[in-house]
């Protein structure tokens, strides 16, 4: 399903990822938004080249980014776009390498379909509702995704930027079952759970928006994953106030969902 959408995204996510890299390459200045976050001119122009390709393609289907103006409009619509153009901007600026283009697809506030690209290394993880996930490298080799079926000995990734109090206190709390502890930016959380190379991550804080998480939700879910809030319910997408207020939680398995102990 959506097979259309998800190969016009995944070639968004491609046409952006050009200018990204010749932006990351050379100097460039960082500027600070009202909410404290950093922006550069990839962000800008990434989120520019995405809504034009995909708005070209798809007239009637509404946008939620990142870097654009948000309007009343796209909650009339029954499809919409939701873009990080650069999700990790201070990872972008530390030039780790650790970012990603997140393009997601969400029908009736539900996410059908997802892309993640990882500019710097050439790879891009996708999937959509009922096909399975999958990741292409950097010489066109795909491989389908598949979360491991671990329950013990377990790897949680914890964000590099902004890691909290609480989420700290909560791996102490389950370190019965958690036995490494892994830093990585951006998106890349859903992706490396997803490819069975981790098993569970969360957020406890308020402050990731629909964009961090739209793409990552229907890749990990497809490779056998889940992303829950912390009562175990789903997120709905194109909401009102796209903030994640609640947290949640990413994982492998339901027996590793931490929230319902």
């Amino acid at each position: 399903m959506y097979q259309k959408e998800l190969e016009a995204m995944i070639a968004a996510a491609k046409l952006a990822e050009v200018k990204i890299k010749e932006i990351y390459s050379k100097p460039f200045e960082v500027e600070i938004k009202s909410d404290d976050s950093p922006v550069t001119a990839a962000d800008k122009a990434a989120d520019a080249i995405i809504r034009e390709s995909l708005g070209k393609q798809f007239p009637d289907y509404g946008f939620l980014t990142e870097e654009s103006v948000d309007t009343p409009e796209r909650l009339s619509k029954r499809c919409i776009f939701i873009v990080d153009p650069v999700d990790g901007t201070k990872e972008f600026v530390a030039h780790n390498g650790e970012f990603t283009t997140n393009i997601a697809l969400a029908v009736d506030k539900e996410v059908v379909a997802g892309v993640i690209n990882v500019p710097i290394r050439g790879e891009i993880y996708y999937a959509s509702q009922g096909d399975g996930a999958f990741k292409m490298d950097s010489f066109g080799n795909l491989t389908r995704l598949s979360v491991s079926d671990k329950t013990t000995d377990l790897t949680v990734y914890l964000s590099r930027s902004f890691l909290k109090e609480e989420e700290v206190a909560m791996i102490e709390k389950n370190k019965d079952k958690i036995a490494h502890r892994e830093t990585i930016g951006a998106a890349l959380k859903f992706c490396y759970i997803a490819e069975g190379k981790g098993e569970i991550s969360f957020r406890l804080s308020q402050n990731t928006k629909e964009w961090d998480v739209a793409a990552g939700e229907i890749i990990l879910r497809e490779a056998g994953g889940d992303m829950l809030k912390p009562d175990g319910t789903h997120y709905e997408y194109n909401r009102v106030d796209p903030y994640n207020r609640a947290g949640y939680m990413l994982f492998n398995k339901k027996a590793n969902f931490f929230f319902d102990k």
